[in-house]
């Protein structure tokens, strides 16, 4: 339950339209008006994922800080990692506004933003500005009115190589003509090939490897989840992020906001997007690191997540909702939970509802 500050809070907020109190959250990140989070670190949160060493398991997800402004902020909230982007390229607008929409009575958001970032350049400027500290991923993407756009791509590993802890290639937002397409298997093939030898050619000249994850859809069909599971072993891709917006607007309570074209995320994707994440874990096996996110909104459904197969856990949306308290509180509940359940660390926990999530008809 929302306590009575942030109910009063999230009603200030509310009278801005989404994407204006968007970037007044950024700005209050950005001067340090948002405390940081006062938490001791729970040892048992901890885990090696990728090749990667990670303080707890809660990521703040790609979208809300699109050109790299407050990545440092953000882990002081208490999140164990955090990605930056979509970024492409060339700087983008986006779609036109009014994109994007809160079904408040949901606690879920529609947004057709369409990629719009700065560009390569900005974003690269502020991360090396940091000096490679923090957990912070590098979320790539193709511009709109890209003529090859897995060059793009390819340019997204290049140009962030020295400032990426890791890489999730966006092929899943429904923003952008075509970008799914890329979820086929012949594309999906052509794509991993180039991505992958990008990234091996800059880890040999740098000594260093980073992992590259792939971001899915939830709206997959069985026959499109084996494609991908069948791209993704084959490559020896390092992980997958499952899942992105859905375009289902399956029991929504708002029927009005609801028309609105665009990605749907936060609570009403929950329960889709983690039976997509178990099925997916079925098919390529229990070694493939996997970041699930999609309607994360509490401690409860972010071990519901590693659950049902994540190793790691983003979310964004319910953040609009619930505050920027949302990952201390998460890590605290976390921490309870694992008592209650008498684990010795977080990994004890993945898979034990593997079966019912896979199985779960969404």
């Amino acid at each position: 339950m929302i306590d009575p500050f942030k109910r009063l809070a999230r009603k200030g907020l509310f009278l801005f339209d989404p994407e204006t109190a968007h970037g007044m959250s950024i700005a209050a990140l950005k001067s340090g008006l948002v405390p940081a989070c006062q938490l001791t670190p729970d040892p048992r949160l901890r885990q090696t994922v990728a090749g990667l060493a990670f303080e707890n398991p809660l990521g703040m997800a790609a979208g809300y800080d699109k050109n790299a402004e407050v990545p440092e902020a953000l882990l002081k909230l208490g999140f164990g990692f955090t990605e930056i982007g979509t970024v492409t390229p060339k700087p983008q607008s986006g779609n036109p506004r009014p994109r994007i929409f809160r079904l408040v009575e949901d606690e879920g958001v529609i947004n057709r933003l369409g990629f719009n970032n700065e560009g390569h350049d900005a974003a690269f400027g502020r991360l090396a500005a940091l000096g490679g500290g923090g957990m912070i991923g590098v979320n790539i993407g193709a511009n709109k009115d890209s003529e090859d756009r897995i060059a793009d791509y390819v340019a997204g590993i290049r140009r962030f190589y020295s400032v990426a802890r890791y890489f999730t290639a966006n092929i899943s937002s429904p923003n952008t003509p075509g970008l799914r397409d890329l979820q086929g298997r012949e594309s999906l093939a052509v794509l991993l090939s180039a991505v992958l030898a990008a990234r091996d050619e800059m880890a040999a000249a740098s000594g260093r490897t980073i992992p590259v994850f792939l971001k899915i859809a939830p709206d997959l069909t069985e026959e499109g989840m084996d494609d991908i599971a069948a791209e993704v072993l084959s490559h020896a891709l390092d992980g997958l992020i499952v899942s992105n917006t859905t375009l289902s607007r399956d029991g929504l309570k708002d029927q009005r906001q609801a028309k609105e074209a665009g990605g749907l995320s936060g609570v009403p994707l929950f329960e889709k997007s983690t039976a997509v994440l178990a099925r997916m874990r079925k098919r390529v096996g229990p070694a493939l690191p996997i970041i699930g996110v999609g309607g994360v909104s509490s401690a409860e459904t972010t071990l519901e997540k590693i659950r049902a197969g994540a190793d790691l856990v983003q979310l964004y949306s319910c953040m609009v909702y619930e505050g920027p308290g949302l990952a201390g509180d998460i890590l605290r509940g976390l921490s309870k939970l694992l008592d209650r359940e008498k684990a010795a660390s977080i990994r004890d926990l993945r898979d034990v509802r593997l079966d019912y999530w896979a199985a779960r008809k969404v």
